[in-house]
């Protein structure tokens, strides 16, 4: 049965009226939109205790404490709001009259579309709430990105996600899917990207973070998630940003683990090359998911639990995993791009270069065009493709950039791609590791 979709006036009527749900609301950036939902819905009263917006940096600095990072649109900020937010309700509000009360505390902390639109507008939104009347805490946290291109559109987005969130907390916590999907109810497509949720206390205590976050790649909230050594996520514009990154694909429902000793060959080539320092280099595996993103069909939870398992399998072999849609190199590199890094290197199979530069993988009328696509996406100043050689089982030879058969009418460009160094063939390797495709 489908879901029923609530208004956002209706989203944030429902919980005024409820008496047992109250705390208070601290926004800093795009106004107080998320308590403005509430209290333009009618009956504000049953719900808030406070609302208020420390803007000026040293008022913030006063009731939050400082930033050592002196970024005030990040997590740990978020995370020190809600903490205070959550203690003086505790403190304060102790008589008999709340005796009853499941409280939260709601925040956000956000950026949007400044005078010149020259920011990336993107801000942490989070609630710690009561699933039950003296129970312990639960968090929700996220972070989001405002694609919108008018910061009055994307300060009225932020107001109904943060309803959504309030909502998502207290009716659908128990179902993690529905939770998520809740979270965009009311939004146009493409006014906003959710690239990281955290989900912490005993309601959550069931719950896989690596699910969640896939979850979000699964419906389109996001295009991509990272998962440290240790199995969490990462928020990707911190975790990526400016950073050297060299990153290995991998293809969806591969059995074996990737062929980590010519890896290791072209992460190591790649440092030579950049001179990228080890302290400011990210390393990835990526699982590509995009494959079976198709329109046609959904991926399925055993889909999800599959790229789960994949991801803490390869977590567990001491790498940073990227789980991503991205079906072509260019895409991935485009994708990098908008982090200001460095330099990228992008490890793949020779094999992979045959598709690209094969026009019979194509229709002749659009294979100029879409390759150039492809070339203009993918290469730059600071994107290499380094190619790891592969075994022509049938003809007993091993293939490289130097002997890969491409199609005449492509033959010009790629000579060009090998002289200029933007594809570049790992070096050193041992023809033992060497594998068949």
């Amino acid at each position: 049965m489908a879901r029923e979709i609530f208004e956002t006036k209706r989203k944030a009527l429902k919980i005024n009226l409820d008496p047992a749900i109250y705390g208070t609301f601290a926004e800093i950036g795009a106004g107080q939109e998320v308590a403005r939902n509430f209290f333009e819905a009618g009956a504000a009263s049953g719900t808030i205790a406070k609302t208020m917006s420390a803007y000026d940096m040293a008022f913030s600095d006063a009731i939050y404490g400082a930033e050592e990072s002196g970024r005030y649109v990040s997590r740990t900020r978020l995370r020190k709001m809600l903490a205070h937010e959550f203690t003086l309700l505790t403190e304060r509000l102790h008589t008999e009259k709340y005796d009853n009360k499941r409280f939260f505390a709601f925040a956000d902390t956000v950026t949007t579309l400044n005078f010149t639109k020259t920011n990336d507008p993107h801000g942490w939104l989070g609630i710690r709430f009561q699933s039950e009347v003296d129970g312990p805490t639960n968090d929700i946290i996220m972070h989001v990105r405002l694609l919108d291109s008018d910061n009055r559109l994307q300060s009225k987005v932020l107001g109904i996600l943060g309803v959504n969130l309030v909502f998502a907390a207290y009716y659908y916590a128990n179902d993690p899917q529905v939770m998520i999907e809740s979270l965009v109810d009311n939004l146009s497509v493409g006014a906003v990207e959710i690239d990281l949720i955290k989900l912490e206390g005993p309601v959550f205590e069931n719950v896989n973070e690596r699910l969640v976050n896939l979850y979000l790649i699964a419906k389109g909230f996001s295009n991509a998630a990272i998962f440290k050594p240790d199995g969490k996520a990462a928020q990707i514009k911190d975790f990526l940003y400016r950073k050297d990154i060299v990153v290995l694909r991998t293809k969806y429902r591969q059995k074996s683990l990737p062929n980590f000793d010519l890896f290791n060959q072209a992460v190591e080539q790649f440092k030579k090359n950049t001179n990228a320092k080890p302290q400011n280099t990210v390393v990835l595996i990526e699982v590509l998911m995009g494959n079976v993103l198709d329109e046609e069909s959904d991926l399925t939870i055993d889909d999800l639990k599959y790229f789960a398992d994949r991801a803490e399998e390869l977590c567990a072999t001491g790498n940073n995993i990227l789980v991503s849609n991205f079906r072509r190199n260019n895409h991935l590199a485009e994708f990098f791009k908008t982090f200001k890094p460095n330099n990228v290197g992008i490890a793949t199979n020779v094999s992979n270069l045959r598709n690209i530069f094969n026009s019979d993988n194509y229709s002749k009328e659009n294979y100029t065009n879409e390759l150039l696509s492809y070339i203009s996406g993918m290469f730059s100043k600071n994107v290499k493709l380094y190619a790891y050689p592969y075994l022509d089982k049938k003809a007993n030879e091993i293939i490289t950039t130097k002997n890969l058969k491409v199609s005449e009418e492509a033959k010009p460009l790629y000579d060009f791609l090998i002289q200029n160094q933007y594809i570049i063939d790992i070096e050193n390797y041992d023809e033992k590791y060497v594998k068949t495709v």
